[in-house]
């Protein structure tokens, strides 16, 4: 079977949709996704799954046996040290990188109620300041920064509903009526009735964009009263040499119609 030239990294919606446009395309490729999860979101897809984290090393080897020409790092925006083993591996084999870039809504919402915070301990230190029961709808990844951060505080958790997710947020010490284990997207609407129902004084997000549910997380926050703490995203675009970025699915669109002429 002929190896696909173009590998994606990334277990995003953004990801999957990038996908369906090389499946309409039919252009071959390959996806890594880190976990099983991100396998079962991208379910549906032709292209060849493959499932496990790599570090730089392993990744160029990657891409070296299987004759990859392009990478397309779909990533989530916040998973820097991915992007740059990518980068790093790309430049290692002289392969063109083309960098997606989810757009943001950060400066699209302004109110005396949005805090916008470049790290961890500012959102916690701000967090700590104004409330005692903390929802963050942050992910799972660095929970227990979070916890670690917000001692004495009620830290409340939306988190995937999978075994490995619920014993991390187990071994962070958080009990049964500190876990909420869902699958989103959510509506705005849910969400507001969301943090009604488990009592939030102050919600900690993530600048995740109109894929992430930007909008649909902060404007309930505002509805009810509850300060909203958003973790803007890191500043380091990678940019360099052999790399394209594609702001928006609609630029990755164009560039892959110019792949295929």
């Amino acid at each position: 079977m002929r190896q696909p030239l173009i590998h994606i990294f990334g277990g995003t919606s953004d990801a999957r949709q990038i996908c369906v446009m090389m499946d309409v395309a039919r252009i071959d490729y390959g996806l890594s996704v880190a976990t099983p999860t991100g396998a079962q979101q991208a379910m549906g897809v032709r292209g060849e799954i493959v499932t496990g984290r790599m570090e730089v090393e392993e990744m160029t080897e990657y891409l070296r046996k299987r004759g990859t020409k392009m990478v397309i790092d779909a990533s989530h925006p916040y998973a820097e040290r991915l992007s740059q083993n990518i980068v790093n591996a790309c430049q290692k084999l002289g392969i063109p990188l083309i960098r997606y870039i989810r757009p943001s809504d950060i400066d699209a919402i302004e109110h005396p109620l949005i805090y916008k915070v470049a790290t961890i301990k500012q959102a916690c230190e701000i967090a700590t300041s104004l409330a005692t029961r903390i929802l963050l709808t942050t992910g799972s990844k660095q929970l227990a920064d979070y916890v670690a951060h917000l001692t004495g505080k009620t830290v409340l958790a939306r988190v995937l509903p999978t075994a490995e997710v619920l014993a991390l947020c187990e071994s962070c010490g958080l009990s049964v009526d500190q876990i909420f284990a869902l699958k989103g997207p959510f509506s705005a609407n849910f969400n507001r009735a969301f943090y009604q129902f488990c009592q939030a004084e102050v919600v900690i997000t993530k600048e995740s964009g109109e894929q992430g549910g930007f909008r649909e997380k902060v404007e309930p926050c505002l509805s009810l009263g509850l300060p909203c703490i958003v973790l803007c995203r890191p500043g380091q675009q990678f940019t360099g040499e052999g790399i394209t970025q594609a702001n928006g699915l609609e630029e990755m669109s164009q560039l892959l119609a110019n792949f295929g002429t």
